[in-house]
C-alpha cells in the first residue's frame, strides 16, 4: 500500500454519493465528473459547459481525499473523467499516483502560471483566501493577532477553534509547513491542541465566534461572505482578519481541476477543464453567489470580495503542499 493509501482511512468499498446524474437517456456524449467543490459551484459552471456543447456532465459528489484515493485504487478502471476539489493537496496526490492526462497547452495557457503545476497535469480553477473571524464584541482590531502562529501562544487557550478534520484547515496546515517547516508547525500545532476548540466544519466555527463561544476562528474568506449575502445569521458579530504579508495565514488555497488518466473519452474531457478555465466559465463563477475567487482568463473575481492583489499572500508552489506530512503532524499533536 502507498503513501497515498495513508493519507486518509479509506473504506473498503467506499460509497460515493451520486447526485443529480444528468439524463441517462438520449444522444450525445456523458463525461462522469468526481466532484469535491462546492455542488452548487461546480454544477453552476457546468450547465454553461452543457448549454454551450451539448456534452451532459454526471455528478459523483464526495470528500477531497475519499474522492482522490478513490481514482487511485480504482486505477484504469475508474469511470471518471475529471477529478474538481475545493483544495490542492488532492490533487497533488492523484497526480503523483499517474492519475492525471496532461493538459492540453491551450487550457493551462488561460491559467496564471501560480496556479499550475510544473507537471502541467492539473490547473487551479478557483481559490479561497484563509482568513481570521472574530467576534467584535470580545475583540478590537488592535487586539487581533498579528500572525496565524500567534494562535499557539498561551493567550489564546480556549478563544479559538478550527475544523481540524476538514480539507480546508489540512490545507492551511499544508501552506503553515511550506512558509515555515516541520519544526515551527509541529510546534504550532502542539499549540493549537492546547488552544483550539474542534468544530465540525467551516460553517460550524463561524456559527460558535458568532455566538460568542470563542473569539475567533480560522476560514476560509467565502463562509463568511454568503452567509453575509443571505441573511447574516451565523456572522452578524463577527468581522474577518486578513493577514496579510505574506504570513501563512494569508495562504490563497487553490481548487484544482484535471482530467483522469483513465477516461475513454479524454476528448471531451479536456473540453470541460478548458471550459472551467474559460472567460465563459469564470464569468459564471465571478457573477455567482459561491464568492469564491476566479483566477483565470483574466476574470475579474466578485466585487465584493478583498481583491486578490491585496491578500499579499505568500509564494507557495501548488505542487508542493505535503499532504501526507500535515496528516502525520497533526496525529502526532492529537488534533486528528
Amino acid at each position: 500500500m502507498g503513501w497515498s493509501k495513508r493519507w486518509v482511512a479509506v473504506v473498503s468499498g467506499l460509497a460515493l454519493l451520486t447526485a443529480g446524474c444528468g439524463d441517462a437517456a438520449g444522444d450525445g456524449p456523458v463525461l462522469t465528473l468526481y466532484n469535491a467543490q462546492h455542488e452548487d459551484l461546480m454544477r453552476s459552471m457546468v450547465d454553461g459547459f452543457t448549454e454551450e456543447t451539448g456534452i451532459r456532465v454526471e455528478f459523483r459528489q464526495g470528500a477531497d481525499f475519499e474522492l482522490a484515493n478513490q481514482i487511485v485504487q480504482e486505477g484504469d478502471a475508474s469511470p471518471a473523467d475529471v477529478f474538481a476539489t475545493e483544495n490542492s493537496p488532492a490533487m497533488s496526490l492523484v497526480d503523483s499516483e499517474g492519475g492525471f492526462a496532461r493538459l492540453d497547452d491551450a487550457t493551462v495557457a488561460q491559467v496564471p502560471t501560480e496556479y499550475v503545476p510544473s507537471s502541467r497535469n492539473w490547473t487551479g480553477f478557483a481559490a479561497r483566501a484563509t482568513v481570521l473571524v472574530y467576534n467584535t464584541d470580545a475583540l478590537t482590531e488592535a487586539e487581533l493577532p498579528k500572525s496565524i502562529m500567534d494562535l499557539a501562544r498561551p493567550e489564546w487557550r480556549d478563544r479559538i477553534g478550527v475544523a481540524a478534520a476538514g480539507a480546508d484547515f489540512q490545507a492551511i496546515v499544508s501552506a503553515v509547513l511550506e512558509v515555515e517547516g516541520e519544526a515551527a508547525t509541529a510546534k504550532w500545532l502542539s499549540g493549537l491542541k492546547t488552544n483550539a476548540g474542534i468544530y465540525e466544519h467551516n460553517i460550524a466555527t463561524m456559527t460558535a465566534v458568532n455566538a460568542g463561544e470563542i473569539d475567533a476562528g480560522v476560514i476560509y474568506h467565502y463562509y463568511w461572505y454568503k452567509d453575509q449575502a443571505e441573511s447574516g445569521k451565523n456572522s452578524a458579530n463577527t468581522k474577518l482578519k486578513y493577514f496579510g504579508g505574506k504570513d501563512p495565514g494569508a495562504f490563497l488555497s487553490v481548487s484544482g481541476i484535471g482530467v483522469v488518466k483513465a477516461s475513454d473519452d479524454q476528448q471531451n474531457a479536456q473540453r470541460l477543464v478548458k471550459y472551467l478555465t474559460s472567460e465563459a466559465g469564470q464569468q459564471i463563477m465571478s457573477d455567482g453567489g459561491a464568492l469564491e475567487y476566479s483566477i483565470a482568463s483574466d476574470v475579474a473575481p466578485n466585487s465584493k470580495l478583498k481583491p486578490l492583489a491585496e491578500l499579499d499572500a505568500p509564494e507557495i508552489d501548488v505542487a508542493k503542499l505535503n499532504g501526507p506530512k500535515v496528516v502525520e503532524l497533526m496525529q502526532n499533536a492529537g488534533l486528528l
